[in-house]
C-alpha cells in the first residue's frame, strides 16, 4: 500500500501580497547574493531537492547553482520566471495568481510569449527599501508552489538573521 500525500495548498492572494510587502532588503550586495544563494543550496541539499538556483541584480547574474537532479531545462524555466519578475515587479507566482483571480491564465491573457515568460512559482523580487525591485532570486525543479515556498523560506531566514539587510 502506498500513501499518497495531498498536494501542498497554494498560498492565497493575501498571503502572497503580504510576503511581497514584508520581504524587503535595506540593501543588497554581491555578498548578500552569495549568502542567500548558499542558504538556498543548504536548504535544497537538506531536502535532496533537484533544483537550480539563480540570483540576478540589475541584469547581472550574481549567483547560480545546479544541484544533482536538476537539468538544463531548469535554467530555461529560471530565465522565463525571472523575466516575469523583471517585467511586473512581483513574484512570478503572484503574477500568475492575479491572472487566475480574474478567471483567466497568464498564458491566455498576458499577450506575452510563453517561451519567454512563465508566471509559475519560484521567482521572487529582490526589493530594496526606497529603491524598488533591483533583481530576482529564482529556483526551478520542484512543483511551482514548492519552488515559491522554498524561495520565501530562504528570504525569511536570511532577513531574520540579518536585520540590517
Amino acid at each position: 500500500m502506498t500513501t499518497e500525500t495531498a498536494p501542498e495548498p497554494a498560498p492565497g492572494m493575501e498571503e502572497l501580497e503580504a510576503q511581497q510587502r514584508r520581504l524587503v532588503f535595506r540593501r543588497f550586495t554581491h555578498d548578500d547574493a552569495w549568502e542567500l544563494g548558499s542558504l538556498l543550496v543548504r536548504l535544497a541539499r537538506e531536502r535532496q531537492a533537484p533544483i537550480a538556483i539563480d540570483i540576478h541584480r540589475a541584469g547581472q547574474q550574481l549567483f547560480h547553482a545546479a544541484l544533482p537532479g536538476s537539468t538544463p531545462d531548469n535554467d530555461a524555466w529560471i530565465a522565463r520566471k525571472r523575466r516575469v519578475v523583471e517585467r511586473y515587479g512581483s513574484a512570478s507566482y503572484l503574477v500568475g495568481a492575479r491572472f487566475r483571480a480574474k478567471g483567466t491564465t497568464f498564458e491566455e491573457s498576458s499577450r506575452l510569449d510563453p517561451d519567454v515568460y512563465a508566471a509559475h512559482g519560484g521567482s521572487f523580487p529582490i526589493t530594496v527599501e526606497g529603491v524598488g525591485v533591483v533583481g530576482a532570486v529564482t529556483v526551478s525543479g520542484l512543483p511551482q508552489v514548492q519552488d515559491h515556498r522554498l524561495v520565501v523560506e530562504a528570504l525569511e531566514r536570511f532577513l531574520e538573521r540579518s536585520p540590517d539587510r
